[in-house]
């Protein structure tokens, strides 16, 4: 892995927003209160300090490079998605590609049953966090049981001293079948709804940036009324085809991973911040190279079966010009 960015020169009018689903980043211990029995050095995926630290450098590594071809610097804001508590974003963030990019990081841990959460990194150079807030989502099983899920991230801050809030989600699986877990993202979507009101209340002109693993394509009611209801703008409704996306299951893609905005973002004056271009990182490392899924995600598991590659998703990113 080499870097070959050395030659571009840093954009200080650009900034990169960025999204990463880190496919189960477990630390090696066991903790009692989540189902993390799966990521032990003794489970069936022998989930070795070794290889716990083979994942996190190959994650440092791609991490670093989002958005650098464009702007010749490391993202000033990478979404999360799957660290299990804040020790293993410490860990992330000390790694060896990201130890010079003070990266700090806001994290909350969440009920989720699979003991998985939401996360937001940024450059402390470039954003200033000034609150920060987890939202639950409230789901039933059949059975009136609650069904624990992720919660939604608030992370309101100053990036280059303009104010913007950013929204950090990952909805419910479509596991079970996309029709019979659709009404979960649609309470997400709801949420998610619900706090961009909550923030144009106190605001109406609030600049709000929306990234996560919303396990629905950018053609999904979920997303669609999100966009729709909130006056949202969908750069990745442009990115997906049927060869490429950020996820691809039985080998067809899907584009999961998005990032929305509000429509303000397009209002142009001199010391404000506007979107530029948006896209998926699929760099071909962070692909399999060759087989019958080429050209998909370069995953750390299939089942229980230890690959070494990065995650099953791809990033994706968005960059904003003042």
């Amino acid at each position: 892995m080499s870097n070959s960015f050395n030659d571009i020169s840093v954009r200080h009018d650009l900034q990169t927003v960025a999204f990463y689903n880190l496919e189960n980043l477990f630390d090696t211990s066991d903790d009692k209160h989540t189902f993390d029995n799966d990521f032990l050095p003794m489970s069936v995926k022998k989930w070795t300090p070794k290889r716990y630290q083979n994942k996190l450098r190959k994650l440092g590594f791609a991490i670093s490079n989002i958005g650098r071809h464009e702007t010749g610097k490391h993202a000033a804001i990478v979404g999360l998605a799957e660290v299990e508590n804040a020790s293993v974003i410490e860990d992330l963030i000390a790694s060896e590609h990201l130890k010079d990019c003070n990266y700090d990081y806001v994290h909350y841990d969440s009920l989720d049953e699979r003991g998985i959460d939401v996360a937001l990194l940024y450059d402390t150079n470039a954003f200033e966090v000034l609150s920060s807030d987890t939202f639950t989502i409230e789901l039933f099983d059949d059975d009136g049981s609650p069904d624990y899920t992720r919660d939604i991230l608030l992370v309101s801050g100053l990036l280059d001293g303009e104010a913007i809030h950013v929204i950090v989600n990952h909805w419910s699986s479509r596991r079970e079948g996309a029709k019979e877990t659709e009404h979960k993202r649609i309470a997400s979507s709801d949420k998610a709804g619900e706090i961009i009101s909550m923030l144009r209340n106190d605001d109406p002109d609030a600049k709000i940036i929306v990234v996560g693993d919303f396990n629905d394509d950018p053609s999904s009611n979920s997303i669609k009324r999100l966009v729709e209801g909130f006056n949202l703008y969908n750069p990745m409704e442009t990115l997906r085809s049927y060869n490429r996306g950020t996820t691809n299951h039985k080998r067809q893609w899907n584009l999961f991973d998005q990032i929305l905005f509000s429509t303000n973002f397009f209002k142009s004056t001199t010391d404000q911040f506007e979107f530029s271009t948006a896209n998926i990182f699929d760099e071909d490392y962070l692909k399999l190279f060759d087989g019958k899924y080429k050209g998909a995600p370069f995953r750390t598991y299939v089942g229980k079966k230890y690959k070494g590659g990065y995650s099953d998703h791809f990033p994706v990113y968005a960059i904003f010009k003042k």
